[in-house]
């Protein structure tokens, strides 16, 4: 309207002011001169009188002619606004709808009857009109562009409540073109065979060549089912090209080419198993790349046979990684592990050892072994433990460390081992990985930059950014089986493992393993064969493993309320208003795979600390670690726990019910 009413619309007469202004002047003028013509010559102002009076006359004439022509611009204006609005409502390129106040169509205009057709749309409601669009503009908020999807079209649909009126907007050529855009981006793969050092050691030639040539044809005819790009690097190596609209394809396919090698190598007597990792949604190559291979060592360090779909700065996606991973059959890497800590531990003027939150005989059995080889190398090592949340096992074994009074000096609080921190120090997380479950933190922030790691666990998500050596084998039995294996690799020149440290780290192995039933390899064995020989009390370690009445007590409680899932899973649910030990909910986990029938078994409890924990445990067939990974936890494929804030034992026990329901599907690792 303000366009409309411009100077350049209007006539100029209206835009000039001045001309009333000299109107004005012009009368009082002409009086003037009709005074000053009678005092001069009566006639003469007679004469000027009468013209006066005709110019007069002609500009009353004059100017009622302009008011009735000004008159009639203004009305063919506004007819011409109307017109204008009217046209541009019903032409619009929007689709417009006015509701009424029962939802009944009052108006549409043409753009949006086209997409109704030939159907008659007013006076009737939206829902007998079209039902989808109905709920569409039911559930979008008000006074919100929101994107919708409408008998193959794509609209920002806007609704206006106040006016009744409703905008639909048709972005089907756009969205059409950012899908193809989002599905031409690039993924990139790296392809790993797992054990193909292993497998192939003892294989003929020709064996080796014709398997490299199945492997090969399988992942080539895969690759030209999604439409992908193949190129190998190296006998166990093979880097992947993708589309993000491939890749989608193949996670739909949920990775089965890893079924389809595993199990035919495995009928050939040379079983090998495939980690990937991929990455996309970054547009730049390098990144891309380097991400890739990040992916890739973290579904190595979580056993391989699986693997990691992650962007950046976004959660992995895990596939795969359902079987136990297979037990190298070299120590190399064990001495080479063990040398790069011996001159990690020489560069550094202390060593602090930690292991996990509520800590366990492997995880301070471990810790007494690092402090044994940092002693060895001629080194001071400090263990850090808050003996304030430590299990009755623990208590035991540190109540006998006073017998040992430079081992038992060398255990120090948390506060202790900050205050005792520099920069040139060098911390070793023990039996786990991830830094928020460490005995302390801060002392991890502080020596972020010097972390050593050592875990018998796969590996998370979460991961310390730069340390300076990874030991992870999830095939290990528990983390004091690694170590000890790096005992033969150091100077005999140092004092021996004593009887103490060995029988804490044998105790580590036997829990670990269910007294050498579950997760054992020859190496096990050996490692135990080892620490006997060192002098492990076996009935010192009984002492260790014994519980409490009221431990005992509360663990046959919970083994009572026992339920069944899926018919080869054992659930219990604890109470809501009755908190448990984490160890004895773990220990009725254990005890319920001694039930007949049962392959799989959950134990749901309120902790101390006001978290719902869970321990899953497995004899190998069903993977709980996956199950466990879907609700922010994780462990090994058979033996695995979470804990989760702000949820009651109800909640929690639905969502694990909802997954173990959908076991089929892959689970998203969320942290």
């Amino acid at each position: 309207m303000n366009k409309i009413f411009s100077r350049d619309n209007v006539p100029e007469f209206l835009q000039n002011r001045r001309l009333r202004g000299i109107a004005v002047l012009t009368a009082v003028l002409a009086i003037l001169g009709i005074v000053l013509s009678f005092l001069l010559n009566w006639i003469f102002g007679i004469v000027i009188l009468v013209l006066v009076g005709v110019a007069t006359l002609f500009l009353f004439n004059t100017m009622a002619e302009i008011g009735a022509d000004t008159t009639q611009y203004i009305s063919d204006l506004s007819f011409r606004i109307q017109q204008g609005e009217q046209e541009a409502l019903i032409r619009m390129p929007p689709g417009v709808m006015i509701l009424g106040d029962t939802d009944q169509i009052e108006w549409v205009n043409p753009y949006l009857q086209h997409y109704f057709g030939d159907t008659d749309v007013l006076n009737r409601t939206l829902s007998d009109v079209d039902a989808d669009l109905a709920k569409l503009v039911a559930t979008t908020p008000p006074q919100t562009m929101t994107t919708v999807s409408w008998r193959d079209y794509r609209f920002t649909l806007y609704v206006q409540p106040d006016f009744h009126a409703v905008y639909l907007y048709d972005i089907t050529h756009y969205q059409l073109i950012q899908e193809q855009y989002d599905d031409e981006k690039i993924a990139i793969g790296q392809v790993f065979l797992d054990n193909y050092d292993e497998v192939t050691q003892s294989m003929t030639d020709q064996d080796i060549s014709n398997l490299r040539n199945y492997v090969t044809n399988e992942l080539s005819a895969w690759v030209q089912q999604f439409d992908m790009y193949l190129k190998q690097l190296d006998d166990d190596h093979y880097f992947v090209l993708a589309y993000a609209k491939s890749l989608a394809a193949i996670e739909a396919d949920k990775f089965k080419i890893l079924d389809t090698i595993r199990e035919s190598t495995s009928k050939q007597n040379f079983p090998l198993t495939l980690s990937m990792g991929i990455a996309y949604g970054d547009a730049n190559l390098n990144k891309l790349a380097d991400q890739a291979q990040s992916n890739l060592d973290l579904a190595l360090g979580r056993g391989g046979d699986q693997v990691v779909v992650k962007a950046a700065d976004q959660e992995a996606r895990y596939y795969g990684g359902k079987t136990n991973p297979m037990e190298k059959r070299t120590r190399v890497r064990a001495r080479m592990i063990s040398q790069a800590l011996q001159e990690l531990m020489n560069e550094s003027d202390q060593i602090f050892v930690q292991g996990h939150t509520q800590p366990d005989m492997d995880s301070l059995g471990a810790c007494l072994g690092i402090r044994r080889i940092a002693k060895m190398n001629n080194k001071t090592c400090w263990i850090v433990l808050d003996k304030e949340t430590v299990h009755s096992d623990v208590q035991r074994l540190l109540d006998n460390l006073k017998a040992y009074p430079d081992v038992d000096a060398a255990i120090i609080s948390p506060e202790e081992a900050l205050e005792k921190a520099t920069d040139q120090s060098m911390l070793l997380m023990v039996d786990h990985s991830k830094p928020s479950i460490s005995i302390t933190a801060d002392l991890y922030k502080r020596l972020e930059n010097r972390v050593m790691i050592i875990d018998h666990h796969r590996r998370g998500e979460e991961f310390p950014e730069n340390p300076l050596l990874v030991y992870i084998e999830p095939y290990a039995s528990s983390t004091c089986e690694l170590i000890t294996e790096m005992f033969e690799y150091q100077s005999q020149e140092g004092e021996p493992i004593n009887k103490l440290e060995a029988t804490a780290m044998l105790t580590g192995i036997f829990v670990d393993t269910k007294h050498f039933s579950l997760r054992t390899g020859t190496r096990t064995f050996d490692a135990a064969s080892y620490l006997r020989s060192a002098g492990a009390d076996a009935i010192e370690m009984q002492q260790y493993m014994k519980e409490n009445v009221d431990s005992y007590l509360q663990r046959n409680h919970l083994i009572e309320m026992v339920e069944f899932v899926n018919e080869d899973m054992a659930l219990i649910t604890g109470e809501e208003d009755q908190t448990y030990d984490p160890v004895t909910a773990a220990q009725a986990a254990d005890d319920l795979l001694n039930m007949s029938g049962v392959d799989a078994s959950f134990v749901i409890t309120r902790r101390a600390d006001g978290r719902v924990g869970i321990s899953a445990r497995s004899l190998g067939e069903i993977n709980v670690q996956l199950t466990m990974e879907a609700m922010g936890g994780g462990g090994h494929l058979s033996n695995a726990a979470t804990q989760i804030a702000d949820k009651t034992v109800a909640e929690v026990k639905q969502q694990l019910l909802d997954i173990l329901t959908h076991a089929d599907e892959p689970e998203p690792a969320t942290t």
